[in-house]
């Protein structure tokens, strides 16, 4: 049983020492991982913007032409799934609260779900831009304004 948050919470007088240096890191990757795993195996969104993260990895080497390309495509991706990841979150605390139908609880859940949404707007944008710039065929407008 790890110390964030789980179990017994009657342990309150037992004062923990926080880890430092390497193992800190070691500790905060697998608080991260456990996460991550969490979220995969429960969420459907996040199980989905992990399989278009790996097919944009592949295409972005493709249709990019250099390493700025590159992070900015793989980057808009993975800022998707961190939003995702948030909302989920919050859905989860929400949760954890109560079952019960409450405005607040709807609210916050709505605004981690606008959340993603102007996430993915962002990654399309920069996917668009990057296409557009690259491949200016595709553009009608630079093609109207180059006849």
């Amino acid at each position: 049983m790890s110390d964030r948050g789980h179990g017994n919470s009657n342990n309150n007088n037992k004062v923990k020492l926080k880890s430092t240096g390497f193992i800190r890191i070691v500790k905060a990757f697998r608080y991260s991982f456990k996460g991550y795993r969490w979220a995969f195996i429960r969420e459907s969104a996040v199980r989905q913007e992990t399989f278009v993260l790996g097919v944009a990895v592949v295409v972005s080497f493709i249709l990019g032409k250099n390493y700025l390309q590159y992070i900015l495509m793989i980057s808009s991706i993975l800022l998707v799934i961190i939003i995702e990841l948030i909302n989920s979150a919050i859905e989860a605390v929400v949760d954890r609260i109560g079952l019960e139908r409450h405005e607040l609880s709807g609210c916050a859940k709505d605004m981690g779900s606008c959340a993603v949404f102007f996430a993915i707007i962002i990654a399309l944008v920069v996917w668009i831009g990057i296409i557009l710039h690259n491949y200016p065929v595709l553009n009608p407008i630079l093609r109207l304004s180059h006849t």
